[in-house]
């Protein structure tokens, strides 16, 4: 049954003699004949390379030194001859600090630059946080505004006592209008 479906497949796919890809609007992964030369994770090199700055720069890391460059000097020195292995000018451990300080540097500014990314990352959202607070803020200042306007337009109660005062009066005065009116008519 197999044998049939692989049949059917083949008789589907036209042969152009190239090997088939899954897509042909995406390149090959791997070329044939080319070398490969490997890849590695930059997100894992960046971290291993901020762990090593951070050892780099600790108390413990000049304590070591210290303690690697006095028994060093101390076994060159100090021990027969039979066992140095780096005489007096020791210019073997000035290679290797000279290349522990050739991988310390560059380690030390990756660091720098994925720290430098972070802080701007951070800055980029404090920027956009602040940009929300500010128009918010402006939003309530409009509303508080609105709000304020609006209750001035809305009778209090001693703009109704006034003007309940001032309507009385009136009434009072057109009362005695009127009785004044009715007496004066009531006299003719």
């Amino acid at each position: 049954m197999r044998a049939r479906e692989g049949a059917r497949e083949r008789r589907a796919e036209p042969s152009t003699g190239v090997a088939s890809r899954s897509r042909l609007d995406q390149p090959r992964t791997t070329r044939p004949g080319l070398i490969t030369l490997p890849t590695y994770d930059p997100e894992a090199f960046g971290k291993l390379s901020e762990r090593i700055a951070r050892f780099l720069g600790t108390g413990r890391f000049i304590v070591w030194m210290t303690v690697v460059v006095v028994v060093w000097v101390g076994w060159n020195t100090v021990l027969p001859d039979a066992v140095h292995f780096d005489d007096y000018p020791f210019i073997f451990l000035t290679l290797m600090l000279s290349l522990q300080a050739s991988y310390a540097a560059p380690l030390i500014l990756l660091a720098q630059n994925r720290q430098d990314d972070r802080d701007r990352v951070n800055m980029e959202q404090d920027r956009a946080r602040s940009d929300r607070n500010i128009a918010d803020t402006e939003y309530l200042t409009r509303e508080v505004a609105a709000l304020r306007q609006g209750l001035g337009e809305v009778a209090t109660r001693a703009f109704i006592a006034s003007e309940l005062g001032a309507v009385r009066s009136e009434l009072q005065s057109l009362l005695k209008e009127i009785d004044e009116r009715r007496e004066s008519s009531g006299m003719l």
